[in-house]
């Protein structure tokens, strides 16, 4: 399951390259799967978090990912996925709509935290080393989304506060 997991992973994402390098998109899911792999998981979550921006990023709906992996994954999916997109709230601001998926976010299983941790690290990382410029809005909401994923695998909470306050010294530093 996890291999077919991937696989449509690397399909839906085709020839998607991430934002601030020309690295191929599915290399943050592998590394975010990865990270997962590394603490306390299920198959689930490892399905999960390779899939865990394709309804975000691609054509493919939750509909999809349930009739192809069962409910469990698809709720996970579903947990991950941003609700408060632009598209879906252009009378909120990106503070206001990341302030209301940081309230969202609070609530989900202590799976998808896991997984967002492990999001986050990920995330941080390849912000901060390709675009300081934006990685200065991105850390301060990072530091609100990290304090409500308590309740996540404990080791990835410490690694995400660990990353985000690095990323707020570097900041600071520059």
């Amino acid at each position: 399951m996890e291999k077919q997991a991937l696989e449509f992973a690397r399909k839906a994402h085709g020839d998607q390259h991430r934002k601030y390098s020309e690295e191929a998109y599915i290399e943050h899911p592998i590394r975010v799967a990865e990270l997962v792999r590394s603490v306390a998981h299920t198959p689930e979550m490892i399905c999960a978090a390779y899939l865990h921006d394709v309804v975000e990023d691609t054509p493919v709906s939750l509909q999809d990912i349930e009739r192809k992996f069962g409910r469990k994954i698809m709720a996970l999916v579903e947990e991950l996925t941003d609700e408060y997109e632009k598209k879906n709230y252009p009378h909120l601001n990106r503070r206001q709509r990341k302030q209301k998926e940081v309230e969202r976010q609070a609530g989900i299983s202590p799976e998808a935290k896991t997984i967002k941790l492990a999001d986050v690290v990920d995330n941080t990382r390849d912000i901060l080393k390709n675009d300081p410029g934006f990685a200065r809005k991105y850390i301060r909401e990072m530091e609100s989304l990290v304090e409500v994923l308590q309740g996540g695998d404990f080791k990835l909470l410490m690694r995400a506060c660990y990353e985000v306050q690095r990323g707020i010294i570097q900041l600071k530093n520059h």
